[in-house]
């Protein structure tokens, strides 16, 4: 037994919803500020100084915020080709290895996002080399800013709070940038949620296998002698 995820109560349906609310909100909002600037330059001869750099900005968080909602659907494709030859028993033992794998991995990505963004943000970043050992004080980089991305709100809040009173001209960095240790975590969270799927016996692997290939080559199949 091997992917797909259907919420279990209300709570996590509520949540599963907000997570697919927020990815349909950043693909849709990367679309249209990619639709207007294509618009307001081949058809006005202008365009949105900041739309470049709101696009990048949409599709890392789409990108990062997508790696951890796969890992919940059991949807990131891998290489099954081991765990086809082995029964049942023994692909559970591998998908708890892999997994295993996967959150020591994570857990040195949690600590590598948390040291690149606090000192953006004017918090101190872990000391250790594999494995935080306490906090070190940072070079504040609380005024480094984005190139072109206005403020919409709060200005005065991100000024007072995180450069000690002095303007920005543009979006403050730690702002795009705390999807990054925010992902990463929410990864964390989900790999071990997937580790204990599989210790319940709910799935046997964090990879889509081929039975969703098989799947979908059905569906078009069916689909194909009724039209």
């Amino acid at each position: 037994m091997s992917g797909g995820y259907t919420p279990k109560g209300r709570v996590g349906a509520i949540v599963h919803s907000i997570e697919e609310s927020v990815i349909a909100i950043l693909l849709g909002l990367m679309t249209l500020v990619t639709f207007i600037n294509v618009v307001m330059r081949y058809g006005f001869n202008s365009q949105l100084i900041w739309g470049l750099e709101l696009t990048l900005v949409l599709f890392a968080w789409l990108v990062l915020f997508g790696i951890s909602y796969g890992f919940k659907v059991v949807s990131h494709l891998g290489v099954d080709a081991l765990l086809n030859l082995v029964g049942k028993p023994a692909r559970r033992r591998l998908g708890i290895l892999a997994t295993l794998v996967c959150i020591f991995y994570a857990i040195l990505l949690m600590k590598g996002a948390w040291d690149y963004w606090a000192p953006f943000a004017g918090l101190d970043a872990t000391t250790g080399r594999w494995f935080p050992t306490g906090f070190a004080n940072s070079r504040d980089q609380g005024w480094f800013e984005t190139e072109q991305l206005p403020i919409p709100f709060a200005q005065t809040w991100l000024e007072n709070t995180f450069n000690v009173g002095e303007p920005y001209e543009k979006m403050p960095r730690f702002v795009p940038y705390s999807i990054v240790p925010f992902a990463m975590a929410l990864m964390l969270y989900r790999l071990v949620q997937c580790l204990v799927r599989i210790i319940r016996g709910e799935i046997d692997t964090i990879i889509v296998s081929h039975e969703a290939e098989d799947a979908v080559e059905e569906a078009g199949e069916t689909l194909s002698k009724e039209t």
